[in-house]
């Protein structure tokens, strides 16, 4: 599929030429879909200088300005919808299902960001509370920090994209986008649609290239006030070491798992835990990497989940009928089939797939495997699950707790005491009652402990790390 978009990057308003470019292969395919920029540190260096004009013409618009901008790029992703979804399907390898639903949250997101632009708001404080405050009122105030780097990742590249951007717009901010090297087409159908809803020029500077090249530029550079980012916890950390006192968000990765204690359905709980765990073929940050399961139901749940996940449909992402695709690189595909190797060295069974070719993993189940392989307690990033069975749930709650990591995880209970127990007792960012750890919705705060990262998403938690906070003090 070749697209026709315009393969420039995006800088003040303008569509500008890299000097460099590379062809865009499509992980399923494998043939060039796109040939697409790649700028250097001097084409990023004018990108942030055209992001200090753009924050200056962004932060004079009125609350109502700018949600406006944003309500019109939503409205603009309805009516083009299909269009982005095939993007998606082409550059990502994600199935046009996935990817068309993946483009009905990013029409949401925008909608939520136009809305909470019009609910930044501060506190009146009683300063008279204090003996010394006596004769004076005071109130706060929230204003955009200025220029953000935004650096995304390739597996939700509409929506993630749409995390940043919304709320940094909604607060006043201008921003410096590099999408993921596999995935720059939609981050640049994005500016377009942003330029037709008539952003002012500079507020959004779209930069595709190397991180190795231009990630430096964009961490340390002193007019860069925010850094937000979305990948590795090894990029992530030395991101974070490069960026001195700028506000830094990082969303990293996971091996969310799920506990599975009882239920009065476990038909559909297989279900959620089948589509958790290979939906865009594992490559979610919260798609269920383990499942432990109650020694009562663990021989059923297993012959269920086995079942369930022969049905899955794969194939070309452009399939209607396609459930799970590539993976974004045969390098991955590689890295998980040694991952494969090691378990089964270990004394793990592949109770199904394990096979690859080329970028295509099949959707996988390891039994019998422990902790410490690499892909229980790694990130995998691909469609493969390690399913285990115990005694007592505080034993499962030590299981799901042994990681480096800790993002979402899900519970299924029918007792209320110990949903509250996992509650209290689970060392993550997000605990799911009786759902799988890959429920997500776009208001609702995200984000982990641990290696998973620091700070939220979510619009309006975005929106309050992306501005700062002043205070007004007023002597009567």
């Amino acid at each position: 599929m070749k697209t026709d978009l315009v393969h420039q990057y995006y800088v003040d308003g303008k569509w500008m030429d890299a000097e460099e470019t590379i062809d865009l292969k499509s992980p399923y395919w494998g043939q060039v879909i796109a040939t697409v920029p790649q700028v250097n540190k001097e084409e990023v260096a004018k990108a942030i200088e055209s992001a200090e004009q753009g924050a200056q013409r962004i932060k004079k618009l009125t609350p109502l300005e700018r949600s406006e901008i944003l309500e019109k790029v939503s409205r603009l992703f309805k009516e083009r919808a299909e269009e982005a979804a095939r993007i998606l399907a082409s550059e990502a390898a994600k199935p046009l299902t996935a990817a068309r639903a993946e483009v009905e949250r990013t029409i949401e997101t925008y909608k939520f960001a136009a809305e909470e632009a019009k609910r930044i708001t501060g506190e009146t404080i009683p300063m008279d509370a204090a003996k010394s405050g006596k004769g004076r009122v005071a109130f706060t105030m929230r204003e955009p920090l200025g220029i953000i780097a935004a650096i995304t990742p390739f597996n939700f590249p509409f929506n993630l994209v749409a995390h940043k951007l919304g709320p940094a717009i909604a607060a006043g901010n201008a921003v410096v986008l590099k999408p993921a090297n596999q995935t720059p087409l939609s981050a640049l159908f994005t500016a377009k649609l942003f330029e037709e809803a008539g952003l002012p020029a500079g507020a959004l500077n779209v930069v595709p290239g190397k991180g190795s090249v231009i990630g430096d530029v964009l961490v340390t550079d002193s007019r860069i006030k925010m850094v937000t980012f979305t990948g590795s916890y090894e990029v992530g950390l030395s991101l974070k070491e490069k960026a001195g006192l700028k506000k830094v968000t990082l969303e990293l990765g996971s091996n969310s798992a799920v506990i599975v204690e009882s239920t009065d359905d476990l038909d559909d709980v297989v279900k959620r835990c089948v589509q958790g765990a290979y939906a865009y073929a594992g490559q979610v940050c919260i798609s269920i990497q383990r499942i432990y399961v109650n020694e009562a139901l663990y021989e059923t749940f297993l012959e269920k989940f086995i079942a369930h996940t022969n049905s899955l449909v794969i194939g070309d992402p452009l399939d209607e009928k396609t459930d799970v695709s590539a993976l974004i690189s045969e390098r991955e595909a590689d890295r998980i089939s040694s991952w494969l190797e090691e378990a089964k060295s270990a004394g793990a069974r592949i109770a199904l797939g394990g096979k690859h070719s080329g970028a295509m993993m099949e959707p996988t189940i390891i039994v019998d495997g422990s902790e410490e392989l690499s892909i229980s307690c790694q990130e995998a990033f691909a469609p493969v699950v390690n399913m285990t069975p115990y005694g007592s749930f505080d034993e499962a709650i030590k299981l799901v707790n042994d990681s480096a990591y800790g993002l979402q995880a899900g519970v299924i209970t029918t007792s209320i005491h110990q949903a509250f127990q996992a509650v209290h007792e689970i060392e993550v960012g997000g605990v799911m009652v009786n759902d799988i750890p890959t429920f997500r919705v776009d208001q609702m705060p995200y984000g982990g402990v641990k290696n998973s990262g620091s700070g939220r998403e979510g619009i309006p938690y975005s929106v309050e790390e992306m501005t700062e906070l002043k205070l007004v003090s007023f002597k009567l």
